[in-house]
């Protein structure tokens, strides 16, 4: 999977000053371009660009589909890390008083596509999820 290409994804903030904070420290991504309008950050490796927008034109919250018991939010977006990336930034966003949507835990035990994973939001409601195999063979597993 090295010769993954970085994807890009423009998504709506309500306070620039408040992704800033998360995305570059909670999460820590690098930051990269920016404006009075958006911000880029290196999201592993990843192009996610903030844009502000204003608050009642940004509906963060679609739905929420069922997933192995979890009501899942949709839309989200996230990348998936090694295990031992995805543990550590498990707790850095525990010690930093991050509140989980689905805290951290293993989805499909012992099934095909097994995989650790953890639902959170940003300041602007945002959801993210961040995922890790054992085998990351089971990405795509059916």
């Amino acid at each position: 999977m090295s010769d993954l290409a970085p994807f890009h994804i423009a998504f709506p903030v309500h306070d620039l000053d408040a992704a800033r904070h998360f995305y570059g420290t909670v999460l820590g991504c690098p930051e990269g371009r920016s404006s009075a309008e958006w911000i880029d950050f290196n999201l592993y490796g990843h192009q996610i660009v903030a844009h502000r927008v204003d608050s009642k034109a940004n509906d963060a919250v679609a739905g929420h589909n069922s997933v192995d018991g979890h009501a899942v939010p949709v839309p989200h977006f996230g990348v998936v890390l090694p295990p031992a990336a995805w543990q550590a930034l498990a707790d850095r966003l525990r010690a930093t008083g991050v509140a989980f949507v689905i805290e951290p835990h293993t989805r499909f035990a012992g099934q095909s596509g097994e995989q650790s994973t953890m639902f959170f939001r940003d300041p602007s409601g945002n959801a993210l999820e961040f995922k890790a195999f054992a085998d990351l063979g089971q990405l795509f597993a059916k």
